[in-house]
């Protein structure tokens, strides 16, 4: 099986996708990484826009009403990239071993099964919104604002399941450009509807709700339609749409655990939520924007661990074992690096960048406390998360998924209860609560990772 560039033979079909198997590592994880977190920059706006008009425009405990849904809707969001990285994993893994036809029936049984799986998400998130905030102690003056946003959003959760498990398609196959283009125009619109909902015709927090579900539609669409029209390899056939078991036990069994870890890690945030709602609107709507710039802040460890599971499932469908254990070292050097960078810029400017969301100084007192507490700590998070990615890659999605549910999820809960209960119920005690998980988290995964596969194989990563 001959390979060029960026373009090879796989039986006697021509791809144009990026082939990882061969060539410079860190050169291709940086090419593979750069538009696939541009693409996480465009795709976190929807929400980032949405809290900055309702913010400004709306009123504070709108502001809050939106920070609140954020652990609910992450809960089926995160269930569903579970499946998706399963998907890309067994793509990635028929990629790289050139199984053209296996490939094929991965993205028709990828697609299908995400056509079922939209009409569960969208009815059990409109029948559950309700009990989950009251569950959450969502307070009564951010309750009705919260109700009205969160079935909104489930109501199109279509077009945002769809556009990730086509774009999860893409990324198995080495390709994170098209997937930005389609999210830079999105999320543009997304920008320009907000205004004009909010502003024009003064629909407050539904109009922000309305503006982000029609701008995923309209990137669901882009992305069917780019899979359906290409004449290469990954092409999606509408006649040949169906579920096929094998592919679909493969995909469950990496994407399972994996989803599985994100639905409940989000759960447990949910009670972290509702430490923070005790302290009233003004730290909760602080909190929501930390939360917002944290999740900007992960941006690189995310993409790179994206990369190094496309780059390690790509690898050890074509057989080679060093050359994975290598690009999970480039690919947590590289992240660390980024990381501390942009957290020294965060420490610095926090009272700016909460100001971005609030003018409100109780919103900014509290939002920049949280982000100077926690932000370094992400350090120990970028090495769980590209771990974690590289873990997947290989199809071992357990490991991580127990790991992280020990440091994120008890280790976390337990911290909670003890310190707010016997030592010091403050913001700042339960804000610390994430890096407690993080670094607890991350003594497990090196520790997993060094013993599961580099004893076991004999190639030394770190």
């Amino acid at each position: 099986m001959e390979m060029t560039g960026n373009s090879r033979e796989i039986g006697k079909k021509k791809t144009t996708a990026k082939d990882m198997t061969s060539g410079p590592i860190a050169k291709q994880i940086i090419v593979f990484a750069l538009p696939l977190m541009l693409g996480n920059v465009f795709q976190m706006l929807y929400n980032t826009v949405d809290s900055i008009v309702v913010g400004r425009y709306v009123g504070t405990q709108a502001l809050a009403a939106v920070g609140s849904t954020t652990m609910i809707t992450n809960m089926a969001v995160f269930f569903f990239n579970g499946f998706s990285v399963g998907a890309g994993v067994v793509t990635g893994k028929y990629f790289g071993a050139g199984m053209l036809k296996r490939l094929h029936t991965a993205v028709e049984t990828t697609i299908a099964a995400t056509f079922a799986l939209c009409g569960i998400f969208t009815v059990l998130g409109v029948v559950l919104v309700r009990p989950m905030l009251r569950f959450m102690s969502t307070p009564e003056d951010v309750l009705g604002d919260a109700v009205i946003y969160l079935s909104i959003y489930f109501a199109g959760i279509t077009g945002l399941l769809i556009y990730n498990i086509g774009s999860g398609i893409l990324r198995s196959v080495g390709d994170t450009t098209r997937p930005l283009y389609f999210l830079v125009l999105t999320s543009l619109l997304n920008i320009m509807l907000d205004l004009l909902f909010v502003l024009v015709f003064k629909m407050g927090i539904a109009g922000v709700a309305i503006a982000t579900i029609l701008s995923q539609f309209i990137s669901a669409a882009l992305i069917l339609r780019l899979l359906t029209r290409t004449e290469d390899v990954y092409r999606l056939t509408w006649k040949d749409l169906r579920i096929d078991p094998g592919v679909l036990g493969e995909i469950v069994r990496v994407g399972i655990p994996t989803g599985i870890q994100s639905v409940i890690t989000a759960f447990s945030n949910i009670f972290v939520q509702s430490y923070i709602n005790y302290f009233g609107s003004g730290v909760m709507a602080g909190w929501a924007c930390y939360n917002k710039l944290d999740q900007f802040i992960m941006l690189p460890m995310s993409s790179m661990a994206m990369a190094a599971t496309t780059f390690v499932s790509q690898n050890t469908g074509a057989g080679n074992t060093k050359r994975s254990n290598d690009g999970t070292r480039v690919s947590v050097l590289m992240t660390l690096t980024v990381t501390l960078v942009i957290a020294c810029m965060i420490f610095v400017f926090a009272r700016p960048s909460v100001g971005l969301f609030s003018s409100d100084e109780a919103v900014i007192e509290a939002g920049s406390m949280f982000l100077r507490y926690n932000v370094f700590f992400l350090l120990f998070n970028c090495v769980n998360h590209v771990l974690a990615g590289a873990l997947r890659g290989r199809g071992d999605s357990l490991g991580p998924m127990i790991i992280m549910l020990t440091g994120f999820v008890a280790v976390r809960q337990t911290y909670l209860f003890i310190m707010t209960r016997y030592i010091a119920n403050t913001p700042g005690v339960v804000g610390f609560g994430y890096p407690v998980g993080w670094m607890v988290t991350c003594v497990l995964e090196v520790a997993y990772f060094y013993i599961r596969w580099n004893r076991r194989e004999g190639v030394k990563t770190y």
